[in-house]
């Protein structure tokens, strides 16, 4: 995974350790499926920085006796929680950091089971671990979605879904059409041509400069930044073979 700032390479870290101390814990790593853009990095599928860690939870998984073992871990790797959800395995963690510079990271473990998602085990090689991952076309269908539903959801958009869509489709990958069916209710055709209007009216240049401008390298970001939104458009019209 790349690291555009050398101000981010001890979060880059830490990110690295809680992720080992997951896969590392027998009673955890079973019931945990990497997904979401550190993963995506560090399989190789996505060039950009990426500053949390996303997972799927397994179906009937023991969420109580999961997030017991979770908090051990946090301790015994130097993580403090700043803030957690009552209900859910959703953590705000702090580190010791200089001043100034980036000191914490989230941490989610969703429970809202996708059938049509798929998992493959991968081996991650920075940190030397096999994880049960989300395929790249699970992953591409997610993100397609992921937009409008972050807006629906939380009021907000994110530059780095409009990215990540870029970039997926420049390298060709296919996406998981029941993916798309299933979380949106919806064809994937007819999904996709929303997913235009909705870029085309609310993503502006001030989201797209804000959310990427500290997750890729300078050159790269002031390349991609003034064309990225009629790219995205470009692909995303060609998908539905106008």
């Amino acid at each position: 995974m790349i690291l555009p700032n050398p101000k981010d390479a001890l979060h880059k870290a830490m990110l690295y350790r809680l992720l080992i101390g997951l896969l590392d814990e027998k009673d955890v790593a079973p019931h945990i499926f990497f997904k979401g853009g550190t993963c995506a990095a560090m399989l190789g599928f996505l060039d950009r920085f990426s500053i949390d860690l996303d997972f799927d939870l397994a179906q009937h998984a023991d969420k109580p006796r999961l997030k017991r073992f979770i908090k051990r871990m946090f301790d015994a790797n130097g993580f403090h929680i700043a803030e957690e959800a009552k209900n859910e395995l959703y953590f705000i963690l702090k580190y010791k950091a200089p001043t100034d510079t980036r000191n914490n990271l989230k941490l989610s473990i969703i429970d809202f089971p996708v059938r049509a998602n798929v998992y493959q085990p991968q081996y991650l090689v920075d940190i030397g671990r096999l994880a049960l991952c989300q395929t790249i076309e699970t992953m591409f269908a997610n993100k397609l979605v992921a937009l409008t539903d972050r807006f629906q959801k939380y009021q907000t958009i994110a530059g780095r879904d409009v990215y990540d869509i870029h970039y997926f489709f420049t390298q060709g990958y296919g996406y998981n059409a029941e993916v798309i069916a299933e979380r949106t209710g919806v064809p994937p055709a007819i999904y996709i041509a929303t997913l235009s209007e909705f870029i085309r009216k609310r993503v502006t240049e001030k989201i797209i400069n804000e959310d990427l401008s500290y997750l890729l390298p300078h050159d790269k970001f002031q390349a991609i930044r003034r064309s990225l939104k009629t790219e995205v458009l470009l692909f995303l019209q060609s998908a539905q073979g106008l």
